[in-house]
């Protein structure tokens, strides 16, 4: 009997559909029939359990690589599927029997089941990140469950049909199964048409009402064919096409480290039912900003396994999305465990302010980072700031020849150099800081009884992961607890760092930017500073924004800003109107993961890529994207309310505060501020 090919899935239900009318059975291939793979070559599941299995001989101080893993599993597969030619047709093998061989070499007498089951869940698991269902036939399918036919599925594997069982299970079908026949249990397979006559005796099937599809001509036409079964075979052009693709990726990849990102952010792509219509924020979440915030929290993963570091904190507000992104990425990329556990810690540069100032006093590097924003003008902005009483302070003020409303910022009319030099001698004066630390030291205090519960002051050495960008809250924090004997080493890790102020760094505390650090000259990946805004409000948490730490009586309370003022209104409706954007970011964090597991790069090898993608995205982004994505409100409560009368410099205005206007009628405007950008950093400014 002939066997029909069809070479699209629309052409292929149309003809299933007529056949199926008169069979009582339906059989499918899984593999690239009802379940199609991310990947193009299915063998390259196997070196990220490679990687897995190595990973976990290390931790019991068994020295295996995981290239003599890979070696060992191939060889222990190629001599059963020897061993099984001789009594079989098909050269077939089987998981549970090589793999348990391949532990017991590795672990000894450490091989039990509990270990191959984990190794087999993790192998799953992995197989089951790049299975996709097809959307249609799986529709199909349902509709023949639903009008009485048996359905049975076929596959020539080495995983037996209990394991294709929990594919099927993922793909959300199992109820409409009858049963699954793998070659794995029996050594019967598709291949030499013996797969089926034990089928039909197994079940009491009937040739005659026979359907079977799949996507192998020889497997799935001829053999079923031979027996009597109509048989349907799927060439699909368009999955061809598709897998072509990413193996010139993988394979550019292997000569040319640009392509190992672009690797990676195929695979992550969403294919058949899960491609749905999105809006254009949350497209711009998932293939722009995802790569860039996974690659950072991956290394920061990194960084912390190289140094030891045995707990991670993140910093509110950013931090929220940094950690969500964290629990997404972190089982896919260290299954083995022997991550640092991780914290997060409710900080702001308002909230910590005040309380870096409880021993050390307000320092001159502190008031001068106050007037970096260009709305602070005078010394009731540094009370705002470090949440001082100005009223008690004014004496000290007048002793100085200040007021509380002179000007201290060169952006505002009246400022007087002297005005500055006036105030650093202020700093100077005991009594004053005296007064400073009276006023803080509550504040420090509730801070400290925070951190305590928090459990920060239990390890040595901790990481502190932020967005960047001075480093500012790192460094009130530090300032904040560095007089205790139990305070441990900080590093900082920030997406990127700008430095504007030199962070004052010691072997106790450091900090460094992962994609983007000033101190390290990297133009493409120095774009960032084009939309630090972005970034901001894209990471940010929906819950409010720390004011402070408060004493009660029953210990300490954490002060949020109120939800009725007009800030925290501007704040909601930022926080909607990037909620698709972050969605995006959180739902590519998976696929990120999974697919650099099993590409098994570093973040350091896509980092060509991730420039690409900040030079392109962010440098010279097309109109219509900065107005869609640009925000409603950044809302700074560092920045005060003063507007300077000044003239901008020439040039201040960056390309995102600009208009979509501009952007599409002025074609060399994105040149123009690039050439601005690299003369900015050639002078280190």
């Amino acid at each position: 009997m002939p066997w029909h090919t069809c070479y699209s899935l629309a052409s292929l239900l149309r003809t299933a559909r007529k056949l199926s009318a008169s069979c009582n059975t339906v059989t499918f291939d899984i593999f690239d029939t009802l379940l199609i793979r991310r990947i193009h070559d299915p063998d390259l599941v196997k070196p990220a359990v490679a990687r897995f299995i190595a990973a976990r001989a290390r931790n019991l101080g068994r020295r295996w690589t995981w290239p003599q893993v890979q070696t060992l599993r191939d060889r222990f597969e190629k001599e059963q599927r020897r061993q099984t030619a001789t009594r079989f047709d098909d050269h077939e093998a089987c998981y549970p029997d090589y793999m348990a061989r391949v532990l017991r070499e590795i672990f000894a007498d450490g091989a039990d089941e509990r270990l191959l089951a984990e190794v087999t869940d993790y192998e799953l698991a992995v197989e089951n990140t790049m299975l996709v269902p097809r959307d249609e036939l799986v529709q199909w399918l349902r509709e023949l469950h639903a009008g009485g036919k048996r359905i049975f599925l076929l596959s020539d594997i080495y995983l037996p049909a209990s394991h294709l069982a929990r594919f099927v299970e993922h793909a959300g079908f199992p109820d409409c199964i009858e049963g699954i026949v793998s070659s794995a249990d029996s050594f019967l397979a598709k291949a030499s048409g013996k797969a089926f006559p034990l089928l039909k005796e197994k079940y009491g099937l009937s040739y005659d009402s026979w359907l079977h599809v799949g996507d192998n001509p020889i497997s799935d036409g001829l053999r079923p064919a031979g027996h009597g079964i109509q048989a349907l075979v799927i060439r699909d052009g368009q999955e061809k096409y598709r897998k072509a693709i990413v193996k010139r990726y993988v394979n550019y990849s292997a000569g040319r480290p640009f392509w190992k990102g672009r690797a990676v952010q195929q695979l992550m792509l969403p294919l058949e039912g899960e491609n749905r219509a999105r809006s254009f924020r949350y497209g711009y979440g998932y293939t722009v900003l995802a790569p860039l915030i996974c690659a950072f929290v991956h290394d920061v993963a990194k960084r912390c396994l190289e140094n030891d570091i045995p707990r991670i904190f993140f910093f509110s507000r950013e931090g929220w999305l940094f950690q969500r992104v964290w629990e997404k990425i972190t089982p896919h990329l260290y299954p083995a465990g022997q991550l640092p556990a991780t914290g997060y810690l409710y900080v702001s540069r308002m909230a910590l302010a005040g309380a870096s100032c409880a021993y050390q006093g307000l320092t001159r590097t502190s008031a001068d980072i106050v007037f970096l924003p260009a709305g602070n003008r005078d010394f009731r902005d540094v009370c705002r700031v470090f949440n001082l009483q100005v009223e008690q302070l004014v004496p000290h003020l007048a002793r100085f020849g200040l007021q509380a409303d002179t000007i201290l910022n060169p952006r505002f009319p009246g400022f007087a150099p002297a005005h500055t030099l006036r105030l650093y001698d202020l700093l100077e004066d005991d009594s004053f800081q005296d007064e400073v630390r009276r006023q803080t030291r509550p504040a420090n205090d509730a801070l400290q009884r925070y951190l305590e519960d928090s459990g920060f002051f239990e390890q040595e050495q901790v990481a502190l992961v932020d967005i960047g960008w001075l480093g500012t809250i790192q460094r009130f924090l530090y300032d904040a607890v560095k007089h205790r004997g139990d305070a441990p080493r900080f590093v900082g890790l920030l997406l990127g760092a700008s430095r504007g102020i030199p962070y004052p760094a010691t072997l106790n505390n450091r900090l460094e930017g992962v994609i983007y650090d000033r101190d390290r000259f990297d133009l493409a990946a120095s774009t960032i500073m084009y939309a630090r805004d972005l970034f901001e409000e894209a990471c940010r948490a929906p819950h409010p924004t720390l004011n402070g730490y408060r004493l009660t009586a029953g210990g300490y309370e954490l002060v949020f800003r109120t939800a009725d003022d007009a800030m925290a209104r501007q704040e909601q409706e930022q926080n909607s109107y990037f909620a698709p954007l972050q969605n995006g970011i959180i739902d590519a964090a998976g696929r990120y993961g999974a697919a650099m597991a099993l590409l098994g790069y570093s973040p350091e090898e896509i980092k060509p890529w991730l420039r690409y993608l900040l030079a392109s995205r962010l440098a010279f982004p097309r109109a219509a994207e900065v107005g869609e994505i640009r925000q409603r409100h950044h809302l700074d409560d560092f920045h005060g309310t003063h507007v300077s009368t000044a003239r901008k410099k020439r040039g201040e205005k960056g390309l995102w505060d600009m208009s979509p206007l501009v952007l599409r009628y002025h074609p060399l405007i994105r040149l123009k501020c690039f050439l601005s950008h690299i003369k900015q950093c050639l002078r280190g400014a």
